[in-house]
């Protein structure tokens, strides 16, 4: 099967919601941009993705060419970092935490553990 440029990147220009924001705990959008913009910042994200294009040309590999660099990406970014500041002005919890099985790099499980005497089931 051979796909054009445009078809393989084409899922990007919506920013979905993955796992993998602040240390590996947090649901954020995934945010395509160049290689310049792959640092991350803001509360260790939003999760970024790059993409960096090849060519085959008589046999040998010409590149590479930064694929999310282009404007036509802009748009994407912009909506990629307001559900960003959405989801973080809802604080530490859903829907931007990940659910205790899928938590990593934080006390919160442990936390949990040890408070689980305490709690009680609605009524």
């Amino acid at each position: 099967m051979t796909w054009a440029k445009g078809e393989a990147l084409a899922p990007f220009f919506t920013p979905y919601l993955v796992a993998g924001w602040m240390r590996g705990s947090h649901n954020g959008p995934l945010m395509p941009v160049g290689l310049k913009d792959s640092r991350c910042s803001f509360f260790d994200g939003p999760p970024r993705v790059i993409a960096l294009g090849f060519q085959l040309a008589d046999g040998r590999l010409v590149g590479p060419v930064d694929l999310f660099e282009d404007v036509a990406f802009d748009h994407a970014r912009r909506v990629a970092l307001q559900m960003a500041e959405y989801m973080r002005r809802n604080g530490p919890i859903a829907p931007a935490i990940l659910g205790p099985e899928e938590l990593e790099y934080t006390g919160i499980a442990e936390t949990l553990k040890a408070l689980e005497s305490r709690f009680r089931a609605a009524e």
